[in-house]
C-alpha cells in the first residue's frame, strides 16, 4: 500500500525532492548534493535519500519505509540508457520507481501536465516539448562545450573568449574585462592555470559578471543579446508553428527575458511548477498505468 509519494529534480549540482501523500496533499522538501547519474549510480541514489530524510523531517514526520513510497525522478543523464537502466535496477526498496530526464519533468511540473515546452537556461540549457497528442521532443541539451547555447556556461565561454581579446590587444579594455580578468586570476599565466581546471560550473559562474555589466558595456550586451537568439532559435526548434505555450526555466530564465526577440516574449509564460513537481506528476501518472 502505498502512502506517501515523492517527486524528485536531481542535476549536477544539487537534488531537490517534493514529499506528498498518496492522495497529492504535499508535505515538505528537502535538498541534497547532485544526484545526475554522470556523478555515479551509487552517488545519485545517495543524494536521493538524503534529500527524501530531509523532506520528511522538514514535513515532521518520521521516515516511512521504502515499502510504502512511490518515487518519480527527472535526473540529468537519463539520456545514457545504461545509466537510467542501472539506477532503476539498484532500486533500494522503493514500491514503484518512475525516471524520466529533468527536461521532461520540468515540461510536466510548468505547464501541469499539459500541451507546452520549456527552455531551461541554467549551467546547461535544453528545449523540450509535450505536443498534444502526447508526442515530445527536445531541442538542444548536447552538452557543454559543444553545445548548451544561451546556458550560463556558453555565456561565460564568450566573455573568457573576450578577456583573451583584451589581454592580447586584440580589444579594447574595460571594467567589464577587469572584472572577468580578475575573477579568472589576474593575469594571463594565472588565466591559462584557471582555463586548465576549468569546469562547465567555472565558466558558469562568470555569467553573472556578463549580467551585471550589460547595462553599461557593449560587449556584455552583445554577448546576452546573442544568447537571447539562440533561445530563440530553440523555441522555432521546438515549435516551428509557434502555438503552444513556452516557460523560461532555470536560474538564467527570468534574467534572460529582458534579451529575447520580442515575437518569442509574447509566447512566454510562468512556469505552474517546477521539476520536482513534474516528478510527482510522473510517478501519479505510472501508477495510473
Amino acid at each position: 500500500m502505498i502512502e506517501f509519494l515523492i517527486g524528485v529534480d536531481g542535476g549536477g549540482s544539487g537534488t531537490r525532492v517534493r514529499l506528498a501523500r498518496a492522495d497529492g496533499q504535499l508535505l515538505g522538501e528537502g535538498q541534497a548534493g547532485p544526484s545526475g547519474l554522470l556523478h555515479g549510480i551509487k552517488n545519485a541514489w545517495a543524494a536521493v535519500e538524503e534529500a527524501i530524510g530531509r523532506a520528511f523531517e522538514a514535513a515532521g514526520l518520521a521516515p516511512a519505509p521504502r515499502a510504502v513510497i512511490a518515487v518519480g525522478l527527472g535526473l540529468a543523464g537519463v539520456h545514457n540508457k545504461q545509466w537510467a537502466a542501472n539506477f532503476v535496477a539498484a532500486n533500494p526498496g522503493y514500491a514503484a520507481v518512475a525516471l524520466e530526464t529533468d527536461a521532461f519533468t520540468t515540461v510536466l511540473g510548468a505547464h501541469e501536465g499539459q500541451p507546452g515546452a520549456i527552455i531551461a537556461l541554467g549551467t546547461g540549457s535544453v528545449g523540450e516539448i509535450l505536443h498534444a497528442d502526447g508526442t515530445r521532443h527536445e531541442v538542444g541539451g548536447w552538452g557543454f562545450p559543444a553545445g548548451d547555447e544561451a546556458s550560463g556556461a556558453w555565456i561565460g565561454l564568450k566573455a573568457i573568449n573576450h578577456i583573451q581579446q583584451v589581454l592580447d590587444a586584440r580589444m579594447p579594455g574595460s571594467a567589464f574585462a577587469d572584472a572577468v580578468i580578475e575573477a579568472c586570476g589576474g593575469n594571463r599565466d594565472r588565466i591559462q592555470v584557471w582555463l586548465a581546471n576549468a569546469s562547465q560550473t567555472n565558466y558558469a559562474q562568470l555569467a553573472r559578471l556578463v549580467l551585471q555589466h550589460a547595462g553599461s558595456n557593449a560587449v556584455a550586451h552583445g554577448i546576452l543579446s546573442e544568447a537571447g537568439q539562440q533561445v530563440a532559435l530553440i523555441a522555432h526548434g521546438l515549435d516551428p508553428s509557434g502555438t503552444l505555450p513556452i516557460a523560461l526555466c532555470g536560474g538564467l530564465g527570468e534574467p534572460m527575458r529582458a534579451y529575447l526577440p520580442p515575437a518569442l516574449l509574447q509566447r512566454i509564460v510562468p512556469p505552474k511548477g517546477d521539476s520536482a513537481a513534474g516528478g510527482l506528476r510522473l510517478i501519479q501518472q505510472h501508477l495510473k498505468e
